[in-house]
């Protein structure tokens, strides 16, 4: 039976009254300490169920002997319950949104010069690049990862933020969101850089890199410690591998979409498929002990 974590709180919340509550409820289930906090583990199934009873009587009821059925349907939550649990994966949204604004999508210059991977300076009609090193050696190091929040355009931003959303709650659910956080900046970084390495002195950005990393992790992670947390969509993952397909042949640009950033696509999707393995044969093997 696959079981998913429905709860993680800190080690001082008392847990005990509701670990009562659902075994008079007799609903399976299992607490365990993980990054010190407490987990709760519910059959996958009834866990929406299990969240809502929790939000309901969080400190049980040892006075009396309750007779809550768990229902068999589940209720989707809104956006703000669904943002409650995804606070890191909101983080990196609004950050996009708010460098989208002030850099017009691209159109401002003189403040996407400061998040750029490479520092640039417009001189007449050209661009004149700042070597990376001299960048790097100024302590200008975010500029490794910032590129993750440049988009140019308004469907860019739209659509990268529209998969950030969905692969990003299905991570920050499932391992927390500072396991979010440190795999959305391991993805940047190496897309980032695979990008410049690929194409030299250029200006490129978005979250395309690291969405294609998340897709991996999400993937490989899946396949070895199956959870419904990382259960895609039916053709999700068919769609972007075919999309990436697509974009490697060239076709995408010719059409217009303007040039594509294929090597941080294959870099973040690289990267996110070892992620992946390591921490799905990580995940396999500690819930065999």
């Amino acid at each position: 039976m696959t079981t998913v974590a429905v709860l993680r709180l800190p080690l001082a919340v008392d847990l005990s009254g509701f670990v009562k509550l659902l075994q008079r409820m007799q609903v399976p289930h299992r607490v365990s300490e993980e990054s010190g906090e407490q987990v709760l583990w519910v059959p996958a199934n009834i866990s929406e169920d299990v969240r809502s009873l929790y939000e309901r009587f969080p400190a049980g009821d040892p006075d009396q002997q309750l007779d809550i059925p768990v229902a068999q349907t589940t209720r989707r939550p809104g956006f703000v319950e669904q943002l409650r649990h995804a606070k890191a994966t909101g983080l990196v949204l609004l950050l996009s949104l708010i460098v989208g604004a002030v850099t017009l999508l691209g159109e401002n210059l003189d403040t996407l010069r400061w998040l750029t991977f490479l520092d640039f300076r417009i001189v007449g009609e050209y661009i004149h690049f700042v070597p990376l090193a001299d960048s790097l050696a100024a302590g200008q190091w975010w500029r490794l990862v910032t590129p993750m929040l440049i988009h140019f355009g308004i469907l860019h931003l739209a659509m990268n933020g529209m998969w950030y959303w969905e692969l990003g709650r299905r991570i920050e659910s499932r391992q927390g969101s500072i396991n979010l956080i440190g795999l959305t900046l391991l993805f940047s970084l190496v897309s980032n850089y695979a990008q410049f390495v690929f194409s030299g002195p250029t200006l490129f950005g978005g979250l395309s890199g690291v969405l294609y990393g998340l897709l991996g992790h999400c993937w490989i992670f899946q396949i070895l410690s199956p959870n419904p947390a990382y259960r895609l969509p039916r053709g999700v993952l068919v769609m972007m591998l075919v999309w990436l397909v697509l974009c490697l042949s060239g076709l995408v640009s010719m059409i217009g979409f303007g040039e594509i950033a294929n090597a941080a696509h294959v870099s973040g999707l690289l990267v996110g498929c070892l992620t992946g393995l390591l921490g799905g044969l990580y995940n396999r093997r500690k819930l065999a002990v």
